[in-house]
């Protein structure tokens, strides 16, 4: 029964995962005005976890399901290959996307353009199928099943093994974690230091240049209110992401870790199923990705119920901000002798 049931939550989060993805996908390429650099990243995020659930989690269910790789010891070694190339392809999007979020309000840069997010896009998925092409090839051998569901990094003697699995863990995981944790603490800093500057010289801000870009309303003369959700709602996405990010990807880091450096963890009657249970908590987070979009980006809900068919709109309609868009480096400075909106 519970192999059953577990088999039953792996094909909800394969389906999320891939008609989740795909709508997000069709979004993008279908409406130009969805078109923007942030949206463009996130439309490549979804492809990477579109074509993992396509290419890897089907054959890990069926491994789960008969507790047998039946698939051949080449193809496991390139579905190893195509699961690493996709977690690292949307790690390094999830890591441009906070570097743009930090430079926008903390800089007062906005520099990334749509042209300039393509060519990033493209920049990264060609490193990332660089660093993960070797393990198609056996370089470094990857264990076969049965021990795990896919093939995976185990126990071995080799130093350059050990080297190989630090380095892309520090690469895919560690290292990315630390910027982004650094550039939302920046983030936080700048938002909670401009909100106080707001409410001690609300007389000061430059009133003129607010009004343009629609930010307050006057009640009366040298009194208004500031809505500041327009600075911290994208951001509030972003750090969602990472933090689904990072609860499903730790645990998974840290057993890959411990299985190549511990023989008696590797060789553990469990390690089978703690493998499984680690191996589809990462699965989860391409289906949750889009489940975020959703709720928490106002374009990406309307697009998505004007896609569906009228008998399928069974999503709640979600309250979402209306108002129009704001160049993000029109928002942060007045002038250099003004106060800081």
């Amino acid at each position: 029964p519970l192999q059953v049931f577990f088999g039953f939550v792996m094909v909800v989060i394969l389906l999320l995962a891939l008609l989740g993805n795909v709508v997000v996908c069709l979004m993008v390429y279908q409406r130009s005005a969805m078109r923007s650099a942030i949206n463009i990243l996130l439309a490549s995020l979804a492809f990477a976890d579109m074509m993992l659930a396509i290419l890897n989690m089907p054959f890990a269910l069926v491994t789960v399901m008969t507790t047998k790789w039946i698939f051949g010891d080449a193809f496991c070694r390139v579905s190893a290959m195509l699961f690493w190339f996709f977690v690292m392809e949307g790690v390094a999007i999830l890591l441009i996307i906070s570097i743009d979020r930090f430079l926008i309000i903390v800089q007062k840069q906005d520099k990334l353009s749509p042209q300039r997010a393509k060519v990033l896009i493209v920049v990264t998925w060609g490193l990332t199928f660089v660093f993960s092409f070797p393990l198609a090839v056996g370089s470094p051998p990857l264990h076969i099943p049965p021990r795990a569901p896919q093939c995976v990094f185990g126990y071995s003697h080799d130093p350059g093994y050990h080297t190989y699995v630090l380095i892309l863990m520090l690469v895919f995981f560690f290292v990315p974690f630390m910027v982004m944790l650094y550039t939302f603490m920046g983030i936080l800093n700048t938002i909670r230091h401009n909100a106080i500057r707001i409410h001690s010289h609300s007389d000061s801000i430059c009133l003129s240049q607010a009004s343009k870009l629609g930010l307050l309303s006057l009640q009366r003369p040298f009194q208004m209110n500031i809505d500041m959700s327009f600075k911290t709602r994208a951001f509030t996405t972003i750090l969602i992401l990472f933090s689904v990010f990072t609860v499903c990807w730790a645990p998974f880091t840290a057993y890959s870790l411990v299985a190549t450096f511990s023989d008696g963890f590797y060789h553990k009657a469990s390690f089978f199923q703690i493998s499984t249970w680690v191996l589809w908590l990462c699965y989860l987070k391409s289906a949750l990705n889009p489940l975020i979009y959703y709720w928490r980006i106002k374009k990406f809900r309307d697009a998505c119920l004007d896609l569906m068919p009228k008998y399928f709109k069974f999503l709640p309609q979600l309250p979402g901000n209306t108002k129009r868009r704001i160049q993000p480096s029109a928002v942060y400075v007045c002038g250099e002798s003004r106060a800081a909106v």
